[in-house]
């Protein structure tokens, strides 16, 4: 069974890497911090995890400690 994490807790799990997160939970539902999601997939190319994104199974999300983040925006109507 998946477990629920916290970013933190995320982010030193899995440090410096694409995962995959579904039932995210938004700090006051912002849709820009994460609180707290379940991984679902890590340690896969970001190419995979960015078509699963586009078919709208995951979220996809840098685990980078510093905060640095990948430019651009994927928005599915």
């Amino acid at each position: 069974m998946l477990e629920r994490l916290t970013w933190k807790q995320i982010q030193e799990k899995y440090p410096d890497q694409w995962v995959g997160l579904v039932d995210v939970k938004y700090v006051n539902d912002d849709n820009a911090t994460i609180e707290s999601a379940v991984v679902k997939y890590y340690d896969r190319p970001k190419d995979e995890l960015t078509e699963r994104m586009l078919n709208g199974e995951i979220i996809s999300h840098h685990t980078n400690p510093d905060g640095h983040l990948q430019l651009g925006v994927i928005c599915i109507p």
